[in-house]
């Protein structure tokens, strides 16, 4: 088949206007994709014959609807044949959802989280589910039961986790756009090693219904994708308010993609009496934006990193923009915080997969049920997973839990309220994504406490819930991209998507 370049959606939905593309004959191309980059190992399942067959369907639609226009035209569904690989996390009616891990390999999803009924919904076309860490666990995507994703960049490094699989998807071109779950910037830092845009949406934008919890006050469905603009049509498309999860938030999703490519001059004109939703000034030309001073300055920090984002800040400056360094004491404190109350979140989740009722049952003769249970979780569950609900089920006990739970929680309360109290003054936050680049496989596994350290700058964002996002336009001299984060206030999605159009 000839060779199909993908560019964003609305070049794609333009070939398909003009005919000189097909659903089917893009399908064709993701497939044969997949097939020669099998040993990237990003995908755990492809759905290839349903993906052709819903292909067929939309071509057929196509085809007898005669003249058709482009998505703001409203004749074609806003991903009509978007071709789009799921997160191993996320329910699919019918199909196998097993979140990496043995204990749910044989699963299947009895009904399809929302986010994957809205993107069918809007025409697109799954194609198969992504490789991930074992229950969204980890950093580096070296914790999956079916192996680890590679790098495409380099075979040798790791891709980030834990939605490795679905950034190394749109990083190798087996997909148009990804989903992925954020707990703790498993959508950005992933993003940050592939150099591919990596957004996390304000907790409660998004519906996480049908989405496998891991730590529920904190996982937000996310994206991944190679043009802003695709990452706000498939924003607009999943946000909003959902009767199945009573955390979704019932406020009105703006038209992110429209919106995204119109002038602030000209949305001003519009809503002369009102601001345009997100934006607190929408005919200011230039932002505030903060930094935290230790953040930059953190020894952890790749000293090639530190200067690009000095550099970076300084280039802002000169075009206009305030750039400011902010004292941020609590920084230390962020990763401890973290990782008290996700595994204990996680302690509690995990709790219901004990092979009564479903997930995997040992072989092993048994004496009594904590036998039972013991067999079937220390077979399904993998060492990570493990080690997480064993801190959380600690941080939990009756002795410890004033001493680390109830402080963990002050502590994020405190880094809530000093967040507003910057966005007040401030209409972004700008930070590293990651203290290095991808790192080789191998090189953090023996000290967990090093790859939980590697979260340092992507936490935050969950902690308080803001949105987030990774944006690739760095290179490192070791060949490997990184990525400048941004972060706005709770639902300001479209001052975040705009803000990172200046920037990028």
């Amino acid at each position: 088949m000839a060779l199909f370049v993908f560019e964003s959606i609305a070049q794609y939905h333009k070939e398909l206007n003009n005919g000189s593309t097909t659903c089917l004959s893009v399908v064709e191309f993701y497939l044969q994709q997949i097939a020669q980059q099998k040993h990237l190992n990003a995908y755990i399942e492809v759905f290839a014959e349903e993906a052709r067959t819903r292909a067929m369907q939309l071509d057929q639609q196509l085809q007898q609807a005669g003249t058709h226009t482009a998505p703001s035209g409203q004749a074609l569904l806003p991903l009509f044949g978007v071709v789009i690989g799921i997160k191993d996390v996320l329910c699919y009616e019918g199909h196998t959802v097993s979140a990496a891990s043995r204990m749910l390999q044989n699963f299947k999803a009895p009904y399809s989280a929302t986010v994957v009924q809205r993107l069918l919904d809007a025409g697109a076309i799954i194609i198969g589910r992504l490789n991930c860490d074992e229950f969204a666990m980890g950093s580096s995507n070296e914790n999956s039961a079916y192996g680890p994703t590679l790098n495409a960049l380099d075979n040798n490094r790791v891709p980030g986790g834990s939605s490795g699989g679905s950034a190394v998807a749109v990083q190798a071109g087996l997909c148009m756009v990804s989903l992925g779950s954020d707990t703790g910037g498993s959508v950005r830092q992933p993003a940050d090693f592939t150099g591919v845009i990596g957004l996390k949406p304000s907790y409660g934008r998004v519906s996480r219904y049908g989405l496998i919890a891991y730590a529920s006050s904190f996982d937000q469905v996310g994206i991944f994708s190679r043009s802003l603009s695709d990452a706000a049509l498939v924003l607009e498309i999943i946000a909003g308010m959902d009767n199945f999860d009573s955390t979704c938030s019932s406020l009105p999703v703006p038209a992110y993609y429209r919106e995204l490519s119109t002038p602030l001059s000209e949305t001003a004109a519009a809503n002369s009496n009102t601001p345009a939703t997100g934006s607190k000034n929408p005919e200011k030309q230039y932002y505030k934006f903060a930094y935290f001073k230790e953040a930059v300055e953190h020894p952890s920090l790749d000293p090639e990193i530190r200067t690009a984002l000095l550099t970076k800040f300084k280039q802002l400056e000169i075009a206009g923009h305030t750039v400011t360094a902010l004292e941020f004491p609590l920084l230390d404190y962020i990763v401890p915080t973290y990782y008290i109350l996700t595994t204990a979140e996680a302690s509690s989740n995990l709790s219901r997969f004990d092979g009564v009722r479903y997930g995997h049952r040992s072989a092993l003769p048994v004496e009594d049920l904590a036998d039972f249970y013991a067999h079937n979780r220390s077979e399904g569950f993998g060492k990570e997973v493990q080690r997480r609900i064993l801190l959380g089920s600690f941080v939990l006990s009756a002795g410890y839990y004033d001493a680390y739970f109830t402080k963990a929680q002050q502590v994020r309360r405190r880094l809530f309220d000093q967040t507003q109290l910057i966005f007040k003054d401030f209409d972004a936050i700008l930070a590293p994504t990651a203290p290095t680049p991808a790192f080789k496989f191998g090189e953090k596994t023996a000290d967990p406490i090093a790859m939980y350290l590697g979260d340092i700058y992507t936490v935050f964002a969950n902690l308080t819930g803001i949105p987030a996002i990774a944006l690739p336009i760095f290179w490192h001299s070791n060949g490997m991209p990184f990525s400048l984060q941004v972060m706005t206030n709770r639902f300001e999605e479209l001052s975040l998507l705009r803000v990172s159009a200046s920037l990028v």
